[in-house]
């Protein structure tokens, strides 16, 4: 039995991507099989930085992006990550605007019980890459009825 390779159906976009000149020897993002979503962010840390637990701390991924208009960079954890170790990232997702050109850095934090240390080139987190609407907001005096209503959080049940 074939499997069939579902990246011919995807859409692509061109993505430009700058290296450190610290982080050459990182690799680039690139997608692990036919069907990931994500690419790998990597650890652009001189030496190895240790995570306590409760700690947050920035780590650079050393590249510098040019997300197309009407795109985002949607920046997630690693669920590998986060289930054996309880590392995450405090914002998540993080969003890299098309306009931004910055450093890309993320903010991580050790929800564990276990000190945690970052190694160079160590594998940190995804990103992924989505089209953006905008909104046209129109101010009403009211909004319509829905079935849920006022309900917020645990509202549905658990």
């Amino acid at each position: 039995m074939s499997r069939r390779d579902p990246t011919p159906l995807m859409k692509k976009i061109s993505i430009k991507i700058k290296r450190k000149e610290s982080a050459k020897d990182l690799p680039v993002p690139e997608y692990a099989t036919a069907g990931s979503s994500g690419v790998d962010l990597y650890a652009d840390v001189e030496k190895d930085v240790v995570l306590i637990p409760g700690d947050i701390k920035l780590v650079s991924c050393g590249i510098y992006i040019a997300v197309p208009e009407g795109y985002e960079a949607q920046i997630r954890p690693r669920s590998g990550l986060a289930l054996k170790n309880g590392i995450s990232l405090v914002n998540t997702p993080g969003t890299i605007d098309s306009d931004y050109r910055g450093l890309v850095n993320l903010i991580v934090v050790n929800f564990g019980k276990d000190d945690y240390i970052i190694k160079r080139g160590q594998r940190l987190a995804q990103m992924t890459i989505h089209e953006v609407m905008r909104a046209e907001f129109e101010e009403t005096e009211e909004l319509e009825e829905t079935v849920r209503a006022h309900g917020g959080f645990g509202h549905t049940g658990v």
